[in-house]
């Protein structure tokens, strides 16, 4: 697999998922996510780079994998 960057959002939640399976989605605090998704084995892309816009997407995006 390609290294994953910030713009790879499905990619992200799915290995957030497997790190993460019992957080608390929905009112986790960005700066815990922005942290997490550059903690993946897999990530390799500026820090720089996120905003608070990518961010909230891949909140949304965890919280419809799950089901919530």
């Amino acid at each position: 697999m390609p290294p994953l960057k910030w713009t790879d959002i499905e990619d992200i939640v799915i290995a957030l998922e497997e790190k993460h399976p019992d957080v608390d989605i929905v009112n986790m605090r960005f700066t815990d996510l922005w942290q997490w998704v550059q903690d993946l084995p897999d990530f390799n892309d500026d820090s720089q780079k996120s905003n608070e816009r990518i961010l909230e997407a891949i909140q949304m995006a965890w919280i419809r994998e799950r089901g919530l």
